[in-house]
């Protein structure tokens, strides 16, 4: 409760402050976080008190200090070295940093600009993000490298370049776009080069995927797929996962690859791929068309992507509004920390992408929750058989804001089966092996970087705690009050006051508002 009547009494005097003014604390030689309770990413349980000390960006000593309940013995304590610096965490909760795995970083449609997104990320416990495909090589790279040095406040970024995308710098094909095998292989080489980690696919022509992905593997980057529905009929998750592709999006291609009486999706007649209400409302009613849970099919399929090692990433959040709109439409976060610009993209619109609201029902919704089952049953079970399931967003669409759609994503895991301690290593050690970095990041280790969420909530108890508005709760004295949200964000042992980059936000949303006067109204209710 005081952080949140600490953080209404700023706001008036925070409208003084630079948008970008706020740049953490640290790094320090010695950092000695004090009398957490340790959620690691490893799935073990809960531990503590515990105090963790880092030098230079290394976690050097894990200790456990005592006893729940029980006053600590200050004289068995890491010893705070001259220069070094304490963090008094007593009775909070400290996780491994958050890994989105579907992280664009805002748009132009959006009007959604880089330091917006990544306070919103931060704020939630997000240090390391990979955006799969943005506003072009250049651009992310440039972004990498400044979060890299901590130049800016930003989670760290795998860059997976758009598959065929190019931009002033990076054209390695001179604007002919990928026909051949070989123009495939030249401009997976060359994205190499450039230093991205990876690549994000959509689908093409068989041949083509086979060959970029065949180079990219040999390369030993990442790889990412969106399997379009453009393209899913001859190439499926299957296909991809054979071929070298490392991890899927969404879950666009699997319920192809499950077909056992049909070929393709049973499109109405009068479908139109560039309508995007027959485009969702048909995808919708896809899982249903695939092959039962639990079926020989459904095994075979589920045993083969096992094997391959392959990563699901399913970002179920950027589709509830689907199943539920009005309940993401009303997210009580909108009002403050989303933008005018953003706000109009997400209205019905027959040229934003996921703004398929042209008359959307009772009966797109029934099917949506049926496909949600389905959907949920296969993620779950792949998890259960050991399979690597990963945490994305895909925020900036759909009415899923940055940050905040991460820890519903969270929620949504949670609702497939996942226990919390699941749900956690998704978030942190799942990610950090997909991204071939769990020997630096994922949980909370001697000699990983410093990363870490701390929360003064328990959230395997109430994951909504993790939202910056917080989860209400009730007291003894029957007063209504908000607790948690993030207390701290540590990204590469530089310690971020979460609340503090909401205010940052706010204050953005505010300049934005005041520009034109303006203020979040519901899609079509006039003045």
């Amino acid at each position: 409760m005081r952080n949140f009547i600490l953080f209404i009494f700023v706001v008036s005097i925070f409208q003084g402050y630079s948008q970008t003014d706020y740049n953490g604390e640290g790094p320090y030689s010695q950092l000695i976080i004090r009398g957490v309770t340790l959620i690691n990413g490893d799935g073990s349980p809960p531990r503590g008190p515990i105090d963790i000390v880092v030098e230079n960006n290394i976690i050097k000593r894990i200790q456990v200090v005592g006893y729940p309940g029980v006053e600590i013995n200050e004289t068995r304590r890491p010893k705070l070295k001259e220069g070094g610096r304490e963090l008094d965490a007593s009775g909070m909760f400290l996780l491994p940093g958050f890994i989105d795995m579907h992280g664009h970083i805002g748009g132009r449609a959006q009007g959604a600009e880089p330091e917006y997104v990544f306070r919103l990320w931060m704020a939630h416990g997000v240090t390391t993000v990979r955006e799969p495909s943005g506003r072009g090589v250049d651009f992310t790279m440039d972004l990498k490298r400044k979060s890299a040095k901590n130049e800016i406040v930003a989670p760290r970024i795998f860059a997976y370049t758009g598959f065929g995308q190019t931009s002033s710098t990076f054209n390695p094909l001179n604007d002919q776009p990928i026909s051949t095998p070989e123009m495939a292989r030249k401009w997976v080489r060359a994205n190499a080069e450039k230093g991205a980690d990876g690549i994000k696919f959509f689908g093409a022509e068989p041949e083509i995927m086979a060959a970029a992905l065949d180079e990219n593997k040999n390369l030993g980057l990442g790889s990412a797929c969106h399997h379009a529905q453009l393209s899913v009929a001859r190439w499926n998750v299957l296909h991809s996962a054979r071929a070298g592709l490392t991890s899927m999006e969404h879950w666009y291609g699997l319920p192809e690859a499950l077909f056992s009486d049909r070929t393709v999706q049973d499109y109405p007649l009068d479908y139109n791929y560039q309508n995007e209400q027959h485009r969702f409302e048909e995808a919708g009613k896809l899982w249903k068309q695939a092959a039962e849970p639990y079926s020989d099919h459904w095994n075979h399929v589920m045993n083969e992507l096992l094997e391959l090692d392959f990563t699901l990433d399913p970002t179920f959040n950027i589709y509830e509004a689907s199943r539920d709109l009005h309940r993401a439409r009303r997210a009580e976060w909108h009002e403050t920390y989303t933008l005018p610009s953003l706000w109009k993209f997400y209205e019905p619109s027959k040229i934003s992408h996921g703004s398929y609201w042209h008359y959307w029902g009772t009966e797109q919704e029934i099917e949506w929750k049926k496909n949600f089952q389905l959907w949920m049953t296969f993620i779950n079970e792949y998890k259960n058989r050991g399979g690597r399931v990963t945490t994305g967003s895909d925020s900036g669409f759909i009415y899923q804001l940055y940050g905040f759609a991460y820890v519903r994503e969270l929620e949504l895991l949670r609702e497939a089966g996942f226990h919390p301690l699941e749900v956690i290593r998704s978030a942190t050690l799942n990610g950090a092996e997909a991204l071939g970095w769990d020997d630096k990041i994922g949980s909370v280790q001697i000699g990983k970087l410093a990363d870490f969420v701390i929360v003064e909530e328990n959230p395997l108890v109430n994951l909504k705690a993790l939202y910056g508005t917080g989860a209400i709760k009730l007291t003894e004295e029957n007063e209504v009050v908000r607790v948690g949200g993030v207390k701290y964000t540590i990204k590469d042992g530089i310690i971020y006051d979460a609340q503090r980059l909401l205010l940052e936000v706010k204050a953005m949303v505010d300049a934005e508002k005041k520009k034109s006067n303006w203020e979040l109204k519901q899609p079509g209710i006039k003045d």
